[in-house]
C-alpha cells in the first residue's frame, strides 16, 4: 500500500451549486457565469471564522472542494481510493461529474473507489491525463441525523481532517484487529494471547491464492512472535494468527508500552501491508468502587476535548493536535473523554503513546430518539467507531450517547423507546467488541443498562455550591453500579481576575441532588439562583473550584476518578450571550493554547514534574486600601515554598493538599501602592523551580466607568495590540468593570477576530477593565495577512516587513471601541 496526503492545490466554493458540471464549467465554457474559487489547504473547515460571529448564525450547507490529480498506481490492476480520515456532515464525492461515493456522519473515517472513473476522466483530453475531483460537504440541519442541532458545539462543514489518495493491489488489507487477552495475567501466571485478524479489500473478487506473513514486533523493532499462512480470499474477518506472549510488558498511563503487529499479503497481485500497535493491558471498574488498571488501583484524573481551533474549527494540523495532547499530558491528565464523536486517528495514537486512557462515543447526543435512518446511523457509526480504534490500547469506554433525556427535535419522546435503542448498541458494543465497557453521561432512566454511568455534577455552577461536590459524588455512587464522573467545571473569561470571588452563595439552593443540571441551567436568566447565572465568570472563581475539587479527590478513595469539562474553550451555536459569544468558555486553555491560571492548578495535583505559578500572571492591577492585607497564592507540586515581595522574604510554606486554598501555599501580606514584585522559590527532589510577576496596587477608590481610553502596541511579528481600559468620572481605572465593548476599524487594516479568545474578539466583555484585539495593518489591502495565520499566539507575519505594502505608503487605520453606556472611544494607527 502507497498512501499519501492530498494537502494542497485545492480550491473551495462556500455554497450550494446545481450540480457537479458547476464545478468545472469553466474549463469548456468562459461566456458563464461561474461561481469564485479560493485556493485552500487541507485539512480545512468552511466554519472555522464564521461560529465566532458575534452578529450571525454560522453557515450550514453545502461547501465545495475541487483539485486536479496526478495519479500513477505502480500496482498492476490494482485500486485507487481516497480515504477521509473524518469530513462534515454529509459527502459527496464526485470523479469529473461521476458520483462515485457518499458517506454521512461528520466524524468516522471512509474510503472511495475512484479507480474506474479516475481512467475514464484521464482520458478528458482539456485535462492532460489528471484526474478531476470534487467533494460536496453539506452541514445543513437535519433532525433525523446525529448529532442534533441543539447540541453545545457546532456542526462544522469541510474536509477537516485529512485526506489521503492511497494505491493497493487488486487484492489487499482492509483492516487488521489484535485483540489480547490477558486471563493468565489477571490470574498471576507472566503470559498473555494475542490473536491477528483481518479483512479484505478485494473488489473484483479475486480467487488467487494469498501469502500472508504476520510478525509482532517489541518497542525496540524486535520480532518475537512470527507465522507465515496460505489462504483464498475470503469474505467478512478472518483469524490469521494466534500466538502467547511470555512476560509481556504491560501498557500503563505512566509507561505506555506498545507492540507492534505487522501482516504483510503477497499474492500474484502485489504486495502489500499494513502496521498496528497494540497494548497489553487489563482494567476493571469496581462494582460500588475505584478503577483498577492491571490490578491497581488508579485514580483516573481526567478532563474533555473538543476538536476546534481559533481561526480553523475542526481543521487541525498534526502539529497543533500533537501540541494539544501534550499540554494535556503535561498537565498530568491520565484520561481523557473524547466529547461528543469519534475523533481523529491522530488523537489516538497519541493517547497510546503518551499514557491516556480513553472514553470515546458516538454522537447521539441531545434531541431525542428518530425513525429508522437516524437508527441507522447510530449502528453504522458505532460500528466504524469500533472497527477503526479498535487496537488502541489506551481506549477503555465505548460511550453510546450523551445527554439522551434532553427531548428537543421531535414531537414526541419515549424513554421505553430510548431504553430500547440504548439496550440494542450496547449490545451492538459488546459483539463487536466483548473486552471494553459501554458508557453514557447524564440519562436516568438508562443508566441499568450500560456498564459505566455518569451523573449529572455541577456542584458550584449549574446547581449548588462547590464545597457540595463530594457529598453530591457519593449519593450518586450509591446509586448506580460502576460510578464515573463526566463533565465539572465553571466558565470563565481569560484574564478575568477578581479580588473577592462570588459571594451569593447563601442564596444558592443546596443538599444531595442539588447539584444536576437540568435544561435551562446554562441560560442566564429565569431559574433558581446559581453561580453559572449571578456570578463573577472570572478565573479566580475558577481556579477555587478546582482546587476544592481537587482536593477533596485525593481523599476519596472509592472514586473511580472524574473529568473536567472541557480542557479548551470552544466554539458553540447555543451561547450568543457569553462574554465572548457563542463561547463555551470553561476551558483551562484558550482556543488558540494560551494556558489561563487554571492549568497551574492542575498541575499543582496532577504534574510530576517540579512547579511552582504564582497566581494571577495576566492580572496587571490589583486593588484594595492601602494597609488592607491580600492572599497572593502559589500553586505548587513542590513539598515547601518561599515567597518574596519586593526582595523582602514572607516565609517559607509548608504544602499541605487539604490545606484549602492553594494546598497551604499562600501568604496574607500588605502591598505597597504603585509597583510590586513578586517572586517563589520551590523545591522538589533537589530542583528548584522559580516564578515571578510584577502587578500594580490601585488604592484610588472608582466610581462607575464612563469611558473608554485605547492604547496600541505594536507586535514583533507586525501586528498592533490595541486596549480598552475603562475609566470613571475621575479619570481613575475601573479594574471591576465587566460590561460588553464592541471594536471597529475603518482604513488600511483589518480586526484579526472570530478567533474565540479575549484578545481575538470584535464583542467581547471587560476582563478586570480592559478589553484588547490585534490589528493587522495591511489587512485591507492586497498584501494583509490571512486570519488564520494567526490561529495561535504570535504567528507569522512576514508579509508585514517593509516590501509587503503599497510602494511608498504607510497604512491608516482608525479603530474604535464602544462601550455599554459609555461614549465610543478612537484611536489612529499609524506606522
Amino acid at each position: 500500500m502507497l498512501k499519501r496526503r492530498l494537502n494542497d492545490q485545492w480550491e473551495h466554493y462556500t455554497g450550494s451549486l446545481g450540480g457537479p458540471w458547476e464545478v468545472w464549467r469553466a474549463d469548456k465554457l468562459k461566456n458563464h457565469y461561474n461561481v469564485p474559487w479560493h485556493a485552500v489547504e487541507l485539512p480545512h473547515c468552511y466554519n472555522g471564522l464564521d461560529v465566532m460571529d458575534p452578529d450571525s448564525k454560522y453557515y450550514q450547507g453545502q461547501g465545495w472542494y475541487r483539485t486536479k490529480l496526478a495519479v500513477d498506481n505502480p500496482y498492476p490492476n490494482g485500486r485507487i481510493l481516497l480515504h477521509f480520515e473524518g469530513a462534515g456532515q454529509r459527502t459527496d464525492v464526485y470523479v469529473y461529474t461521476n458520483k462515485i461515493g457518499s458517506h454521512l456522519g461528520g466524524y468516522d473515517e471512509f474510503t472511495v473507489d475512484m479507480t474506474e472513473a479516475a481512467a475514464e476522466a484521464a482520458r478528458i483530453e482539456r485535462y492532460k491525463g489528471l484526474v478531476p475531483v470534487a467533494v460536496a460537504c453539506d452541514n445543513s440541519r437535519e433532525l433525523e441525523t446525529i448529532p442534533s442541532d441543539a447540541s453545545d458545539f457546532n456542526l462544522n462543514g469541510g474536509i477537516y481532517r485529512y485526506l489521503n489518495l492511497v494505491y493497493v493491489p487488486a487484492v489487499s488489507l482492509a483492516q487488521v484487529h489484535v485483540a489480547t487477552d490477558t486471563a493468565k495475567l489477571e490470574a498471576g501466571t507472566p503470559a498473555c494471547g494475542v490473536t491477528v485478524k483481518a479483512k479484505l479489500y478485494n473488489p473484483a473478487s479475486a480467487s488467487d491464492s494469498l501469502t500472508l506473513t504476520i510478525r509482532i514486533k517489541d518497542a525496540k523493532g524486535a520480532v518475537i512472535a512470527e507465522s507465515a499462512v496460505t489462504s483464498a480470499p475470503w469474505e467478512g474477518e478472518k483469524e490469521l494468527a494466534v500466538y502467547e506472549l511470555a512476560n509481556p510488558q504491560l501498557w500503563t498511563t505512566a509507561a505506555p508500552y506498545l507492540y507492534t503487529c505487522e501482516v504483510a499479503l503477497s499474492s500474484a497481485h502485489g504486495e502489500t501491508s499494513l502496521s498496528e500497535r497494540f497494548g497489553v493491558r487489563y482494567f476493571e471498574f469496581v462494582q460500588h468502587g475505584p478503577f483498577k488498571l492491571n490490578g491497581e488501583r488508579l485514580l483516573l484524573r481526567g478532563t474533555h476535548r473538543h476538536e476546534d481551533h481559533a481561526g480553523v474549527g475542526p481543521a487541525m494540523t498534526e502539529e497543533m493536535i500533537r501540541h494539544e495532547m501534550q499540554l494535556i499530558k503535561d498537565m498530568g491528565a491520565n484520561f481523557i473523554r473524547l466529547g461528543h464523536y469519534q475523533q481523529s486517528r491522530i488523537v489516538l495514537e497519541l493517547c497510546d503513546e503518551l499514557g491516556i486512557l480513553v472514553w470515546e462515543e458516538i454522537p447521539w447526543c441531545r434531541g431525542g430518539l428518530g425513525g429508522e435512518s437516524y437508527r441507522q446511523q447510530c449502528r453504522d457509526m458505532l460500528t466504524a467507531m469500533i472497527g477503526q480504534h479498535y487496537n488502541h490500547p489506551s481506549v477503555i469506554l465505548w460511550g453510546l450517547g450523551n445527554e439522551n433525556d434532553w427531548e428537543c427535535d421531535f414531537d414526541y419522546f419515549d424513554q421505553q423507546d430510548i431504553r430500547a435503542f440504548m439496550k440494542e448498541l450496547h449490545d451492538l458494543s459488546h459483539l463487536l467488541d466483548p473486552s471494553r465497557l459501554t458508557a453514557i453521561r447524564r440519562c436516568e432512566f438508562c443508566k441499568d443498562i450500560i456498564d459505566v454511568y455518569s451523573p449529572s455534577i455541577w456542584a458550584g455552577w449549574y446547581r449548588g455550591i462547590y464545597t457540595d461536590y463530594e457529598s453530591s459524588s457519593r449519593s450518586a455512587f450509591e446509586n448506580v453500579g460502576s460510578f464515573f464522573h463526566m463533565e465539572w467545571g465553571a466558565d470563565n473569561l481569560a484574564t478575568r481576575h477578581v479580588e473577592k470571588t462570588f459571594t451569593g452563595f447563601e442564596f444558592i439552593p443546596r443538599g444531595v441532588g442539588a447539584t444536576d443540571e437540568r435544561d435551562g441551567d446554562y441560560l442566564l436568566t429565569g431559574g433558581e439562583p446559581r453561580v453559572s447565572r449571578d456570578g463573577d465568570w472570572s478565573e479566580t472563581y475558577f481556579c477555587e473550584m478546582i482546587d476544592w475539587y481537587l482536593k477533596s479527590q485525593e481523599q476519596m478513595d472509592w472514586l473511580t476518578g472524574a473529568a473536567q469539562w472541557a480542557f479548551k474553550d470552544f466554539s458553540t451555536p447555543v451561547r450568543p450571550d457569553s462574554p465572548i459569544p457563542y463561547l463555551n468558555m470553561k476551558g483551562i486553555i484558550e482556543r488558540d493554547f494560551t494556558k489561563k491560571d487554571a492549568y497551574y492548578v492542575f498541575q499543582s495535583y496532577w504534574g510530576q514534574a517540579p512547579m511552582a505559578r504564582i497566581y494571577g500572571h495576566t492580572m496587571p492591577v490589583r486593588w484594595g486600601a492601602a494597609d488592607e492585607l491580600k492572599t497572593i497564592k502559589v500553586y505548587s507540586n513542590c513539598p515547601e515554598a518561599e515567597l518574596f515581595l519586593n526582595g523582602v522574604s514572607l516565609g517559607v510554606k509548608q504544602r499541605d493538599s487539604q490545606n484549602f486554598p492553594a494546598a497551604g501555599l499562600r501568604w496574607e501580606t500588605k502591598l505597597m501602592p504603585g509597583t510590586n514584585h513578586v517572586k517563589v522559590v520551590a523545591r522538589k527532589a533537589g530542583v528548584t523551580v522559580e516564578d515571578e510577576l510584577t502587578f500594580e496596587y490601585q488604592t484610588e477608590a472608582w466610581g462607575a466607568p464612563v469611558s473608554l481610553k485605547l492604547t496600541a502596541e505594536k507586535q514583533e511579528d507586525g501586528r498592533i495590540y490595541v486596549e480598552a481600559c475603562a475609566y470613571d468620572a475621575h479619570g481613575v481605572l475601573c479594574p471591576d468593570a465587566a460590561g460588553f465593548v464592541r471594536f471597529g476599524l475603518a482604513g488600511d487594516g483589518r480586526l484579526i477576530d472570530n478567533l474565540g479568545t479575549i484578545r481575538g474578539s470584535r464583542l467581547v466583555q471587560l476582563a478586570s477593565g480592559r478589553a484588547g484585539i490585534y490589528v493587522d495593518p495591511y489587512g485591507g489591502l492586497p498584501a494583509g495577512i490571512s486570519v488564520t495565520d494567526f490561529v495561535s499566539a504570535g504567528g507569522p507575519a512576514a508579509s508585514l516587513n517593509g516590501s509587503a505594502g503599497l510602494s511608498g505608503y504607510l497604512p491608516v487605520s482608525v479603530v474604535s471601541a464602544a462601550g455599554e453606556s459609555m461614549p465610543t472611544a478612537f484611536y489612529t494607527l499609524t506606522l
